[in-house]
């Protein structure tokens, strides 16, 4: 990794001074918590996709998460869809849920990355949709009896249970004729796919913790990566040894997406309002959406895990 600079990517974060825009509501599928969102924007719209937890329906589990959607004239009030447009149908879903989606749109086609989680293993999912509201599962991208293959240095295989993956960011345009992803929980490791279905996963990481950094227990990645004039910008989401969740940014080399060009020393968003520090989970801001919208970057993000506000980001010239 090169020097690092004091500017690149985006300035720290403003937040929209009345949020949280969404929270829990009724007394049914999003009536515990509402976070961690997705976007996507037509230039009109936005588009927002976000996790919601509320009874699960299932034997012997309180809660599960589904999907809901959200569509904004402004990117700040919402309407919401009554109904979730993602639920758990599969066996690698039940009882747990479809939790933390990433969208990208390639060509004509919606891509929904997700976690499927079955109440032991998180596993990262696909589903696919032309209008928003009607999707269609993929399945997994990373299957378990592949596992080994994924990882085969012991190094790294032994970090994760067998078919543990999660947050998976893919950049909309091919580097290097492939589609990449960047996923991971712990580590952020990369993988490649001509296809988006089929996938080769590099099994050094890209990013790891940093002891004494804000990101010093765990780095996983947040919104799909963004390709600009000086590389493939990526934001993520970590943790410090407190489980403090922070949001920070890295720049990799568009011409070698295993190579980060450079890294934040201190996060552009981090817990310190009520909403962010009291919830779920405490002390949480967990940034999964991001959309260009009338000419300003709107970062979606989850609250303490119960909650979704927004904060704009203004980017640094180059």
């Amino acid at each position: 990794m090169k020097a690092r600079i004091k500017h690149f990517g985006f300035s720290i974060a403003r937040r929209y001074a009345n949020n949280p825009i969404l929270v829990p509501q009724g007394s049914k599928w999003e009536a515990r918590a509402v976070f961690n969102p997705t976007a996507w924007t037509d230039g009109k719209r936005v588009y927002l996709l976000y996790r919601a937890e509320g009874p699960s329906g299932f034997p012997d589990r309180e809660f599960c998460s589904r999907i809901g959607l959200a569509v904004s004239e402004d990117g700040i009030n919402f309407i919401r869809n009554e109904y979730p447009v993602l639920q758990p149908t599969e066996p690698y879903e039940i009882p747990g849920g479809c939790e933390d989606p990433r969208l990208v749109r390639i060509g004509d086609v919606f891509f929904l990355t997700y976690t499927a989680y079955d109440g032991k293993t998180a596993r990262l999912a696909m589903a696919k949709s032309a209008d928003l509201m009607h999707w269609e599962k993929c399945g997994l991208l990373l299957p378990d009896h592949q596992w080994e293959s994924f990882f085969p240095h012991e190094k790294f295989c032994s970090l994760f249970p067998r078919g543990w993956s999660k947050s998976g960011a893919i950049l909309s345009e091919r580097v290097n004729g492939l589609y990449w992803m960047f996923f991971g929980d712990t580590h952020i490791f990369a993988a490649t796919s001509n296809n988006l279905q089929e996938w080769d996963v590099i099994a050094k990481p890209v990013i790891s913790p940093r002891p004494g950094y804000f990101d010093s227990r765990l780095v996983e990645p947040g919104p799909p990566p963004v390709l600009l004039s000086d590389g493939i910008w990526l934001g993520y989401n970590s943790a410090d040894n407190d489980l403090r969740y922070s949001f920070g940014q890295c720049l990799i080399d568009s011409k070698n997406p295993q190579s980060v060009i450079y890294r934040s020393d201190s996060p552009i968003l981090e817990p310190s309002t009520i909403d962010e520090i009291d919830g779920q989970v405490p002390s949480v801001v967990f940034g999964e959406g991001l959309v260009l919208f009338k000419g300003e970057w709107f970062l979606y993000y989850g609250m303490a895990d119960s909650k979704i506000g927004v904060a704009f980001l203004n980017r640094f010239s180059t």
